[in-house]
This record gives structure tokens, sequence and C-alpha cells, in this order.
């Protein structure tokens, strides 16, 4: 499946037009695809080189049999790339099953990997089959595969020896086929160097090693997913227009490092939408971290504004008008919640604003509450 301008991954383009001008997605592979109007799979987005040697690296990695270790900070993408590998192999009709390491019990994980013969244990009330049974013909993730203990991970690497398993208190081996993905966003090198982890097991699992950038590594990438996530959002919440950010929240958003990578975005796109009303998002509708996120970097254009004034290079009124600037900017525009943090009167803030030539966005609802509440109280700087 050739991707000449991959924008978006595992079966998915975004190069089709809807009725309001947004990209909407298409497949050329509908193998891959639900058919259900309105309802997507999770994919991997992205223009950026990065992403794009990403994209070449899991089409070139896809075909082969081979066992792929995919590392990479959370919130990454790690199993939509797992995902997204099972879907351009040839074991896509078959099952994708996804288990996440660290979330079972140290004394259930090997039943839950091998399963387990009746009577073996107490609760065990039935023949049981594990996952490598149930993912035969197709591929098992492992996802955090560091949580795995000693014991689990010895007999995981005898199951990648002999291609059997044996199920927990059964005396016969059963054949399976299946290719292993494992995720993990620490470092399994120093886990081996350490002991926690199976050198010998390491090189199994990392036969491809493939890692997923960060997000403040994807230079471009942010706006398109904004656009992804937005309309899939509206899509699922049945909204009949895709709103979009303002130009001041666009330029939050792009600012802002995202140590919550992928996964942090796309919560404040949610977060967004369940806020905001109408087809334009602000500053106002994204969570306190981004606008706080902000307001620390206009502090330290402040602090070396200041500094220059100090060297005799910036005139007072370029402080003063700085100043006055973030905090209008830090309060989305509201000329009645910027003055009083000022300590000014909002009609002196309004001539000021005028002498910039700057015309404030103003929110006439807020404004108006915050008149009332601000109205015969004396302003001061808080």
């Amino acid at each position: 499946m050739p991707l000449a301008t991959p924008t978006v991954f595992d079966g998915w383009t975004n190069d089709q037009p809807n009725n309001q001008g947004r990209a909407i997605a298409k497949s050329p592979d509908t193998d891959c695809l639900e058919s259900t109007p309105n309802v997507r799979k999770p994919t991997l987005v992205g223009q950026s080189p990065v992403m794009r040697k990403l994209f070449s690296v899991i089409q070139r990695v896809a075909p082969t049999d081979a066992s792929v270790l995919i590392t990479g900070a959370t919130g990454t993408g790690k199993e939509l790339a797992a995902r997204a590998i099972h879907n351009m192999s040839s074991r896509r009709d078959a099952a994708f099953v996804d288990i996440n390491c660290s979330a079972i019990p140290e004394t259930l994980i090997e039943a839950e990997l091998f399963g387990h013969q009746r009577g073996t244990f107490t609760g065990a009330h039935e023949n049981r089959s594990g996952l490598f049974e149930k993912a035969s013909g197709g591929t098992l993730f492992l996802d955090e595969v560091d949580a795995l203990n000693l014991s689990a991970q010895a007999k995981l690497l005898r199951v990648l020896q002999e291609r059997t398993v044996r199920r927990i208190g059964a005396r016969a081996n059963i054949a399976i086929d299946v290719r292993i993905i494992s995720a993990t966003n620490c470092d399994l090198a120093q886990a081996v160097a350490s002991g926690r982890f199976r050198p010998d097991l390491y090189y199994r699992l990392r036969v491809l090693p493939l890692h997923l950038p960060e997000l403040c590594t994807r230079a471009g990438d942010i706006n398109l997913l904004v656009d992804y996530f937005l309309q899939v959002k509206s899509e699922r919440q049945g909204r009949t227009t895709v709103p979009h950010f303002s130009a001041e929240a666009t330029k939050v958003l792009n600012e802002y490092p995202w140590p919550g990578n992928v996964r942090e975005l796309e919560n404040v796109i949610e977060y967004a939408l369940a806020l905001g009303n109408g087809d334009e998002l602000g500053i106002e509708d994204l969570p306190l971290e981004l606008s706080e996120s902000r307001s620390q970097a206009s502090s330290e254009d402040l602090r070396q504004l200041l500094e220059a004034y100090m060297t005799d290079a910036v005139p007072l009124a370029e402080i003063e008008k700085r100043y006055i600037l973030s905090v209008l900017q830090q309060f989305g525009g509201n000329q009645v919640r910027a003055a009083a943090a000022l300590g000014i009167d909002r009609s002196k803030l309004y001539r000021r604003l005028r002498q910039y030539g700057v015309k404030a966005v103003k929110f006439l609802q807020e404004e108006e509450q915050d008149g009332l509440q601000f109205r015969g109280m004396k302003t001061h700087v808080v």
C-alpha cells in the first residue's frame, strides 16, 4: 500500500474533502476498515519527517513475521503502531490480541498467557485457553512487556523458541503460529543490565526495533492532529459542523510541550469540545495547564524584555505595552478581568489598547457579568 504523501496510517488517507471543506478519511483498502458510517478506527496521523520515516519502516516491517519491539514514551501511540503492522501483514484477517502486562497480577499473568487446566488452582473450574492460543494465526501484542516477572519471561522465551505452548497443569504442548509485537516505555537494555529482564528474551523480542517519536519532536503535526481529533470527535458527538480553534488558541496548542504526547492532545480536544460553544474554540476552552504554560512563556518573555530595558536597549513604554498585552492575553481578551488584574480602570485600559492599535477580543456575556461583579469595587493588583 504506497504512501507517497503519508499523513495518516493504518489504511486511512485524508485527501478527500467533505461538504464543509474539511478533510475526511477514506481508505484504499476496505479489508482493513469498519464499514459503519461515521465510525473510524484509531490511526497514526502525521506528516513530519520523523513520522514519514516511521511509516516507511512500518511498511517494510509489516510483511515479515519477525518479532517487533516498539519503544516510546507514554501516549505516543505504540498500540496504534502495532495494529498498523498487523493490518498490513498477511495475518490481517486473523486475530489481533493485546494484553497490558502491568495490569495483570503476577500470580495470574502465566494463566492469562498460556491458559490452564481445570483444577490446577483455586477458581480454575474449567479448561481455558490462553492468549497465545487465541492469537494463533494472528498477532499477540504484549504492552508494557517489561512488567513480566522472570518466571513468565522464561516461559515466554520457551514459547518463542519452540513455537508451542503448554497450559498450566497440562502435560501436552499445543502448536501455535503467532507473531509477537511487544512494547515498552522504559529502557529494556537498562532493565537487562540491572537483572530485571532476561537478555536472551530481550534479543528475541527486539529482532525489529521500532521507536515512536514524542509529539514535541514532530514539527508540523500538531495542527494536523488537532483537525483530525476535532473531526472524529465531532462526528461521534453527532455535531453537524466541525468547530475550529481561534488563532490564539492554536498558538497555545502549538507552543505547549505536550508531556503526555498524542494521548494528552486527544484529551485536550475532547475537553475543549465539551466546554466550548459555537464554531470557534478559544483559550478559555482549554485546560488550565495550557493557559498556565502560556502565562509562564509570557512571563519569560517579559523577564527578557526587562533585562533588555536594564541595559538601555528597550524603552519603558515598550515594557508597559508588553506587560498590558500579556495580562490581557492571560485573560483571553477579557478587558474587565485584565483591568482588575492590572489595577486600572477599564476605560484607561481601552485607551491604552487604542493607542497600541490593538482590538481586544470581547467576550460580551462574561464582561457583563464581570462588570457587575467589579462595579463599585476598588481594583488593585493581586
